[in-house]
């Protein structure tokens, strides 16, 4: 009896040791203030991310540091590679459980997505959660340099935010010499028709592009009839890819009832990927640059 307890406590304190090796001291971490102004204990290197948002899933592969992914949200398709992910849920509801069993050393959240309990849920569990806030390109490109610096990727966010200021300004150089712009109505949505209004991406993607957009105004993600838009009579339609669950023939063909409209009398009917304008990326340019196209024509 007396050498099977002795064996018992040598595994004991085989279990320890081994478990001292496995689970390393808590990396060191400094103070950083995120974009909600926050004080958030950041690890200066950290090892496994959380990333609580599709947008930033997108930001953190673009900088290299895909491989410090650990979990991901669902809908997160860009890059290819962050399908593979393990998903912890949606952006509104994430599995806090499944979360912690990622061993995350780092969360990043967006303020216009995460809800504030769920960000505090986590920092009570221990989590350090970096919240980003970008509401326009400038503090999309803000962002992206912040992130760069969290992950050690500072040159590369250098990089990647000087391209977009070089597309920029291209764009705006190109609307400049150019007399047409054009009333716009973007659709988010197709049953019912949502568009979207002032302080929104798409309200300052269509402005910088050269456009009038039709849907300016407080209310964030307007309503409208087809009664509305025979009235605003629209020169140039876009329309989000798959809104409500439909192709693009279908999308257009619910326009094309209306001749009266100027953009379907004149064919300018345009279906396009509601990526390129509803996430805060650098692929936002992108849609810059297509709308800067479409308006030129």
């Amino acid at each position: 009896m007396r050498i099977f307890k002795q064996v018992i406590i040598l595994q004991s304190v085989v279990i320890i040791l081994c478990s001292k090796l496995v689970w390393p001291a808590a990396a060191a971490a400094q103070m950083q203030i995120d974009q909600v102004g926050r004080q958030v204990d950041v690890p200066i290197q950290p090892h496994r991310i959380v990333s609580l948002m599709p947008s930033i899933t997108e930001v953190l592969f673009s900088l290299g540091a895909g491989e410090l992914i650990k979990g991901v949200t669902l809908y997160s398709n860009e890059p290819p590679a962050a399908v593979k992910l393990p998903k912890i849920g949606s952006y509104a509801h994430p599995d806090l459980e499944k979360i912690m069993s990622l061993k995350p050393d780092l969360c990043l959240a967006v303020r216009d997505g995460n809800p504030k309990h769920v960000v505090d849920k986590l920092t009570a569990l221990g989590v350090p959660v970096y919240t980003i806030d970008p509401r326009n390109l400038t503090e999309i490109m803000q962002s992206v340099m912040l992130l760069g610096k969290l992950v050690g990727q500072e040159t590369n966010a250098r990089n990647i935010v000087g391209r977009m200021q070089t597309r920029i300004d291209h764009v705006a150089d190109r609307i400049t010499h150019s007399r047409k712009k054009p009333r716009v109505f973007f659709q988010i949505d197709a049953s019912p028709i949502v568009s979207a209004g002032s302080n929104t991406f798409i309200d300052q993607l269509i402005t910088q592009a050269g456009g009038v957009n039709l849907s300016s105004g407080p209310v964030l993600y307007p309503r409208y009839s087809w009664e509305d838009i025979l009235v605003m009579q629209p020169e140039v339609v876009i329309i989000a890819a798959m809104a409500g669950g439909f192709d693009e023939e279908e999308l257009k063909d619910s326009w094309r009832r209306w001749p009266e409209i100027p953009a379907v009398r004149n064919n300018r009917l345009y279906v396009v990927n509601a990526d390129l304008f509803d996430r805060p990326t650098p692929r936002l340019i992108e849609g810059l640059e297509l709308l800067a196209d479409i308006f030129d024509k």
